[in-house]
């Protein structure tokens, strides 16, 4: 069985061809149900965002899936491969497997470390593992990449340092108005950076919540998201006197507040009450020179633009850390797959031995019939620990030997060695009947009793050198 991953991203295709490959969110049980029954497909999960449109499959071939799976997006969003392909990219195996983890961890995104991919992923798992559409393989999988995603953000500083200017901008009001709890906020402007604003500005604390715009009714508007107030322009002066963060980011060409009208604004405050002020507007909404009042702190973009690039190389530098562990939890489930590999091979071998024991056991009762209960009790016992002792070694053995570099052309030999091919056909044929559409083994209750009888398929083939 091998992991695929086919997909875009902000990286790799520009919003015109993201925004065809888009799943609407009531669509995506459809979409998994067609998915799963795509050819090869044996697992899936479906990941996508405003940024990314990934498919991750388990599939029990890898050389074509990739285009089948192609098919599948071409099919389900009615668009030619040829306008989508060079946009795409593939990943296999484990390759796949790390691709994940960063995806999860915030280390792939536009923003590096951010935490809502995490969420988005989780969700994704879980809606195709109520869907039927995961098994062994991807339910091991996601768990993994979500406890480690966690994890990363837990133990490092991936995901702390402000990365965005309306972020950054309301993180420096926090250390320089020593928090915001009970301050008053006015927000001039009221476009979407403004509205990103409000939401940080919201998370932050703040006690009020002030919008000004040259049209009022857009300025009602955001404020009634966030549980504010709108004014209009002619009232800006006036606010100024109950606010304590200012932040600016409309659309004038020319300054909203000169020096001379907050020194006059100054003058109807407390005495030493901070005024920090910051202007994300290009062209500039805030005159330079207010910076020069006492008691007021102004900041442009471009002071937050190098706190934003400071922050983002601390976050670079945790990515390459996290990076490192990636690599090693990617060889911790590769290493878990090679043991699936000799579940079955095991099983085959231990089916063989209860096999032996018992023809055995029926032939020494016939040919000795005059031997009591207590006697044939402790012959069979007897016999039972000899097949053990014999099996313990061999299956320690065979264990080591999968998950070695030659673990396939190990476990190939072992199965020839003790002619199990016959058995382990035998056992997939046995489970078929028990095994749902997306290869998961269940057992009659509808609990997933783990190794997909796919595998025992595989495995037989494989060492029977088909």
């Amino acid at each position: 069985m091998h992991i695929v991953t086919v997909g875009l991203n902000h990286r790799t295709a520009p919003v015109e061809i993201r925004e065809k490959f888009t799943f609407a969110p009531d669509r995506l049980p459809d979409a998994l149900e067609v998915l799963k029954g795509t050819r090869s497909v044996l697992e899936c999960v479906i990941v996508g965002t405003c940024n990314r449109t990934e498919v991750y499959a388990a599939v029990d071939r890898k050389y074509k899936s990739g285009l089948f799976i192609r098919s599948f997006l071409e099919q389900w969003f009615q668009v030619p491969r040829s306008e989508f392909e060079p946009y795409l990219y593939v990943y296999e195996d484990n390759l796949a497997v790390e691709h994940l983890f960063r995806v999860a961890s915030g280390l792939d995104s536009m923003i590096i470390g951010e935490t809502q991919i995490l969420g988005q992923v989780k969700e994704a798992f879980l809606l195709s593992q109520k869907e039927a559409a995961t098994g062994t393989l991807f339910n091991t999988l996601f768990k993994q990449a979500v406890t480690f995603a966690k994890r990363a953000h837990a133990e490092t500083s991936i995901g702390e340092n402000p990365v965005s200017v309306s972020y950054a901008a309301v993180e420096l009001g926090k250390r320089i108005l020593n928090g915001l709890e009970n301050k008053n906020a006015l927000i001039i402007g009221a476009g979407k950076m403004s509205e990103l604003t409000a939401k940080h500005l919201q998370a932050a604390g703040v006690n009020g919540l002030m919008v000004v715009n040259r049209t009022l009714q857009n300025a009602m508007q955001l404020a009634s998201r966030f549980q504010g107030t709108a004014h209009p322009y002619g009232q800006l002066a006036e606010l100024l006197r109950s606010a304590d963060i200012v932040i600016s980011s409309s659309g004038s060409q020319e300054y909203v507040l000169d020096q001379e009208q907050v020194r006059k604004t100054l003058q109807h405050r407390e005495a030493n009450r901070p005024l920090f002020m910051v202007d994300i507007a290009v062209p500039r909404n805030l005159d330079p020179a207010i910076g020069d009042l006492p008691d007021v702190h102004l900041y442009d973009i471009d002071d937050l633009e190098s706190l934003v690039e400071s922050n983002l190389e601390v976050r670079r530098r945790e990515a390459d850390k996290l990076s490192a562990e990636i690599e090693r939890e990617a060889a911790d489930f590769e290493q878990w797959m090679k043991t699936l590999k000799v579940t079955p091979v095991i099983r085959a071998l231990q089916e063989k031995s209860n096999r032996i024991y018992e023809e055995t056991m029926e032939s020494m009762m016939k040919k000795l019939p005059d031997l009591d209960e207590r006697e044939q009790k402790v012959i069979r016992k007897l016999a039972k620990s000899i097949v053990n002792q014999m099996m313990r070694e061999p299956i320690l053995r065979v264990k080591e030997m999968a998950g070695g570099r030659y673990g396939e052309e190990a476990l190939g030999m072992f199965t020839e060695l003790f002619a199990l091919e016959g058995i382990l056909a035998e056992l997939q044929e046995d489970e078929a009947s028990l095994v749902n559409p997306a290869g998961r083994t269940l057992s009659k209750n509808g609990q997933e009793l783990g190794v997909p009888a796919l595998l025992v398929r595989n495995s037989a083939e494989a060492m029977a050198g088909s």
